[in-house]
C-alpha cells in the first residue's frame, strides 16, 4: 500500500509517501490522470523543490572539487568500480570530510525525492546515484561513518532505480582486492595489502572498522580485553585525527597482530568463554598475581564460574543486597584458594562482580 501524509509537520519541507511494495512507478502513472491545476494544489511548489535540490547538489559537488568521477559512468564495470575507493579517499583527505559528505548526500537525496519527476531533477539522477553509492560505501565499510538516524538507502535506491549501478551493492572489499576481510583480517598477507593500498585514508577507515567489529564480536562479554583493545584502537583514531596517517596505520596493524596473538593464547589456555573472562579479570586486577602459578589461576577461574552461578538470582544485578552478597562470596572464595588479595576491599573483587554481570546475561538463571 501507499500511505500519504496530508499535512506538512512543523518545519518539514514536504509530506512523505511511503512505498511498501515498489509502487512508486504506478503512483507516477496515477498522477498523470490529474490536471496540472490539481497537481499544483497538492504538496509543495516543485520549482522551489528543484531550487533546493540544486543548492544541495552544488554542496556535494564542492566536496569533489578537483576530483574527476566521470569514469563511474563508463560501460566497463571494472572501471566504474575503481572510482569508488578513489572517491572515498578524496573525501577522507578533507577535514571532517566523511561526516560532512554523508550529511550532504542525505540532504541532497531528500531534496531530490521532492523534486522528481521534474526534468532538472532527472538530469542529475546518475550523478546522485554515484553520490549515494559512495555514501553507502562509507556507512557499510567504515567505523566513523556510523549510521544515519533514519537511513533512507531503500528509498533512494528506488528514486535512482534506473541510474548506473544504483540497484546493486558495491562490494568495496572486492574492489580493493580483499576476498574475505573478516577471515583474513589477522593474516600478514591481508595486513600488508591494507598497509600498501594507495588510498591510505580509506585503508585506515576500513581496517579500523574491521578491528572494531572483531573486538565487539570476540570480546563483547570480556570486560578486560574489550576495554584494553578499545583503548588502543582509540589511540590509533586519535593519531589519524591528528593527520598522522602513517603512525595511525602502523598502530592499527600492531593492534591487529596483538589481537591475533591473544586469540592464539586464549586457545592454548583451553578455558571456556566464562572462565576465560574471569581469568583475565583475576590477572589484571591485582599487582601481586605474579606470585601465583598460572595453572592455579586457571583452576580458580573455572571454579569461580560455578561458585557465582550457584549464588545468583534472576534479579541479582538490580538488587544491591544480592549484589553485595555475591561480592562477599567471591572475596571469601578467593581467600580460601590462596589468591593474593591486597586488602579486604581490593578492586579485583568489584571487577569480578562486573564481569559476572556481563556474563550472566547469557546464563539460564532459575
Amino acid at each position: 500500500a501507499i500511505a500519504r501524509v496530508n499535512r506538512v509537520f512543523k518545519d518539514k519541507e514536504g509530506g512523505l509517501i511511503v512505498d511498501y511494495l515498489g509502487l512508486a512507478d504506478d503512483l507516477k502513472k496515477a498522477l498523470r490522470d490529474y490536471s496540472n491545476t490539481d497537481q499544483a494544489e497538492a504538496g509543495i511548489d516543485q520549482g522551489k523543490a528543484v531550487e533546493k535540490m540544486q543548492e544541495r547538489y552544488e554542496i556535494v559537488r564542492a566536496l569533489f572539487y578537483g576530483f574527476d568521477y566521470s569514469q563511474f559512468f563508463s560501460d566497463r564495470a571494472t572501471v566504474r568500480l575503481s572510482v569508488i575507493p578513489a572517491a572515498m579517499e578524496h573525501i577522507l583527505k578533507q577535514q571532517d570530510g566523511q561526516k560532512r559528505y554523508i550529511q550532504a548526500v542525505t540532504n541532497l537525496s531528500k531534496a531530490y525525492a521532492l523534486a522528481v519527476p521534474h526534468a532538472e531533477a532527472l538530469k542529475l539522477r546518475e550523478e546522485i546515484a554515484f553520490f549515494q553509492v559512495v555514501r553507502t560505501s562509507f556507512l557499510k565499510s567504515t567505523r566513523t561513518g556510523g549510521r544515519a538516524p533514519v537511513d533512507i538507502d531503500t528509498a533512494i535506491r528506488q528514486i535512482v532505480s534506473q541510474a548506473v549501478s544504483a540497484n546493486g551493492a558495491i562490494d568495496l572489499y572486492a574492489t580493493l582486492g580483499v576476498k574475505n576481510p573478516y577471515i583474513d583480517l589477522f593474516s600478514d598477507e591481508f595486513l600488508d595489502k591494507m598497509r600498501n593500498l594507495p588510498q591510505q585514508h580509506l585503508a585506515f577507515e576500513v581496517l579500523n572498522k574491521l578491528i572494531d567489529d572483531q573486538i565487539k564480536t570476540r570480546f563483547s562479554k570480556n570486560i578486560v580485553k574489550a576495554q584494553t583493545f578499545e583503548a588502543k584502537l582509540e589511540k590509533a583514531v586519535k593519531l589519524y585525527q591528528d593527520r598522522a596517517i602513517e603512525a595511525a596505520l602502523t598502530m592499527l596493524r600492531a593492534n591487529a597482530e596483538e589481537i591475533r596473538n591473544t586469540l592464539m593464547e586464549d586457545e592454548r589456555l583451553g578455558l571456556n568463554e566464562d572462565a576465560l573472562a574471569f581469568y583475565d579479570a583475576l590477572k589484571s586486577g591485582n599487582s601481586n598475581i605474579e606470585e601465583m602459578e598460572d595453572i592455579k589461576l586457571r583452576q580458580i577461574a573455572e571454579q569461580l564460574v560455578t561458585v557465582v552461578k550457584s549464588n545468583v538470582s534472576p534479579d541479582w544485578t538490580i538488587r544491591q543486597s544480592t549484589r553485595s552478597n555475591i561480592s562477599r562470596t567471591i572475596r571469601r572464595f578467593l581467600r580460601q584458594n590462596g589468591y593474593p588479595l591486597e586488602s579486604p576491599r581490593t578492586d579485583v573483587v568489584e571487577l569480578l562482580v562486573k564481569q559476572a554481570e556481563a556474563l550472566s546475561q547469557d546464563w539460564n538463571i532459575a
